[in-house]
């Protein structure tokens, strides 16, 4: 099944209302859909590099605007929020995120995981979710959001803007551990300035 929405989300890629599916999936993966924009997001900056401005901020702003709808999943529809973490095998993590947020501890390991998600590999649509289901701070869920989302499309689209095929290629080969290094350095950054100033 991942490989049949796979080749489909590249296929939609090609199709010349790409722009108009892009979002549809950008919207959708921050919620429930398996596949990440990344997949449409890098053949379509190769194919029209003049673009990849309005490409990035389509997948930035429609899946800020997805994470708006996990985090509701969440906060309205428990049952369903619990489906689709199970669905990814992540119902102890998620527990666990919760209870620590109940208890008023891991406030901010909970930003810079929301944070991570965004931006590396990790299931955002688990995090959204379970924003809701704790009732984070809407106006600070949607700042991470658009902030590492943001972040996220800009690099894939600029570099695929500057390398192409090569980016490409590195990012099928080496792309999940290359966001996760990036991704951690940004937190640890920004970890050691709050502290600093703090």
């Amino acid at each position: 099944m991942f490989n049949k929405l796979y080749e489909k989300s590249l296929r939609l890629a090609a199709h010349k209302r790409s722009k108009f599916f892009l979002a549809i999936v950008a919207f959708t993966e921050s919620s429930f859909f398996p596949i990440p924009p990344d997949i449409m997001v890098i053949p379509m900056v190769i194919a029209k590099k003049i673009d990849y401005i309005k490409i990035f901020l389509i997948a930035t702003i429609f899946s800020t605007l997805g994470g708006l709808l996990g985090y509701f999943i969440g906060s309205t529809f428990i049952d369903l929020a619990m489906m689709v973490v199970q669905i990814y095998g992540y119902e102890e993590k998620m527990i666990i995120l919760k209870n620590n947020l109940i208890a008023g501890e891991g406030f901010y390991i909970f930003l810079g995981a929301l944070f991570l998600a965004g931006f590396t590999p990790l299931p955002f649509k688990i995090f959204t979710i379970t924003s809701g289901i704790v009732s984070l701070n809407i106006f600070i869920f949607f700042f991470i959001c658009l902030l590492s989302r943001g972040i996220r499309f800009f690099v894939v689209a600029y570099l695929s803007y500057k390398f192409g095929s090569i980016f490409n290629n590195y990012i099928k080969k080496s792309g999940t551990i290359w966001f996760a290094i990036a991704g951690l350095i940004i937190v640890a950054i920004a970890g050691t300035i709050y502290f600093i100033v703090k």
